[in-house]
């Protein structure tokens, strides 16, 4: 079963196939209201979606499975060919979501015993009502952005984590999110909580497979990291150059707590992405490195925001963006240093690598002190493989390709320096096949 197109009908079959009640369906049949009346954003790309050829839902087998024997053979094969099982080796806990539904979820014996709660949002909501009642919407509303609201209208699995007070994990949790459908629309739904004297380490990995219809991916992420914890959100996606990628991404993060987001966006065909930490509690701080690589036909439109609202609160922004064969990579960044944050400080540093005269990188920064106290600093680079570079290393016997390919690599080391050793070399491979 499947359903292409959005309407109330369409929102209310969703809801009955996932058995929610009336309180979760109103909240869908309001956010549609507010998607079909909030105007497209002003900036960054223009998303050539036809909406109603979109597919909001395709059913899979909706029991959850824990073993990876039981899960579909020709799905297993796919995910074990795309590394999925082999990453398993080195997490806490797994979840992959395959279309519209999660069909796996794993998590080591030993976190269950410490009340760490790792499931899917449609589990949450059936049996954990009263975290979703005080944490799911209130950081990313249906009224935020027009693609927020459209995943609120008909949002499909996602991850739930709830971390409680003075636990920390030895190993990530990972979910793995993949679109092999044409026309395929992924709207998971992310709420983590990491609960007092806590630490989490989250991996999120995308993919799909390239087909000429556009496909859609609108997810929101909502992140709580209270006092005196620290939430790492790390992202590797490699969305095929069909898919318009288009993600809410927002941290809470309360008195003396850190979150950092490790956002890397090496495909789709646009992104849309700018993951924000609300700095709420005094010497709160967050940090957000991102890498973004644009080629022929890309648009990567990425970034972060840092709201200071707490004293003595600490940002940091670093951007690479690397531009090929036309493509087009664009840093939009804010840093809003409120009234209250005395003696805060923000750092942002973007830089640019152009690989060829087709292509081209943006920026726009919004920096906003609002008082006296405060600090924000803000570099930016743009620069090109030179002749002379690349004559360098061909003068010592390496080929034009692999010396490009070093110099992008030395390019994002701060980036690779941020990912457990196992990922740092699926980036390096990634980057290899689309440079």
């Amino acid at each position: 079963m499947e359903f292409v197109g959005i309407n109330e009908k369409t929102i209310e079959e969703i809801s009955k196939i996932k058995d929610e009640d009336e309180k979760v369906l109103a909240f869908r049949l309001d956010s549609y209201q507010k998607f079909m009346n909030l105007p497209y954003p002003s900036y960054g790309p223009k998303n050539d979606i036809d909406f109603s050829k979109i597919v909001y839902y395709k059913e899979q087998e909706r029991t959850i499975k824990h073993d990876w024997n039981q899960v579909n053979d020709s799905v297993k094969c796919e995910l074990e060919n795309l590394g999925v099982l082999e990453s398993e080796k080195h997490l806490d806990g797994i979840g992959v979501q395959y279309e519209s539904e999660v069909i796996y979820h794993n998590m080591l014996s030993y976190l269950k015993k410490k009340n760490i709660i790792f499931t899917s949002i449609e589990d949450a909501i059936k049996n954990h009502r009263d975290l979703i009642d005080k944490y799911f919407g209130k950081l990313v509303k249906s009224t935020d952005n027009k693609y927020a609201a459209l995943n609120g209208a008909v949002f499909s699995g996602g991850s739930f984590i709830y971390i409680p007070p003075f636990t920390k994990l030895d190993r990530p949790l990972q979910s793995y999110f993949r679109i092999n459908s044409r026309s395929m629309g992924q709207f998971e739904r992310t709420l983590i909580i990491v609960d007092h004297d806590s630490e989490l380490h989250y991996i999120e990995g995308c993919t799909a497979p390239n087909y000429s219809e556009s496909s859609l991916h609108a997810a929101v992420v909502e992140i709580f990291v209270l006092e005196n914890s620290t939430c790492r959100y790390t992202t590797i996606q490699n969305w095929a150059n069909n898919v318009h990628n288009l993600v809410t991404k927002r941290a809470m993060v309360e008195k003396n707590a850190k979150m950092e987001w490790i956002d890397g966006n090496i495909g789709s065909k646009t992104t849309m992405k700018y993951p924000c930490c609300i700095l709420k509690g005094d010497n709160a701080s967050g940090t957000c490195i991102t890498i973004s690589v644009a080629s022929k036909e890309q648009q990567q439109d990425t970034g972060a925001r840092m709201i200071h609202l707490g004293k003595n609160t600490k940002s940091n922004i670093i951007s690479k963006s690397i531009a090929k064969n036309g493509g087009n990579a664009t840093y939009r960044g804010t840093v809003d240093m409120k009234k209250s944050a005395t003696g805060s400080e923000a750092l942002v540093k973007c830089d640019s690598l152009i690989l060829d005269s087709l292509s081209k990188s943006d920026t726009y920064p919004t920096n906003v002190n609002r008082n006296n106290t405060g600090v924000i600093e803000h570099e930016a680079t743009v620069s090109k493989i030179s002749d002379e570079n690349l004559f360098y290393f061909m003068s010592r016997g390496i080929d034009r390709e692999t010396a490009i390919n070093l110099i992008v690599l030395g390019f994002i080391d701060k980036f690779k320096e941020e990912l457990p050793m196992e990922y740092a070399v699926e980036l390096n491979q990634l980057l290899k096949r689309n440079l």
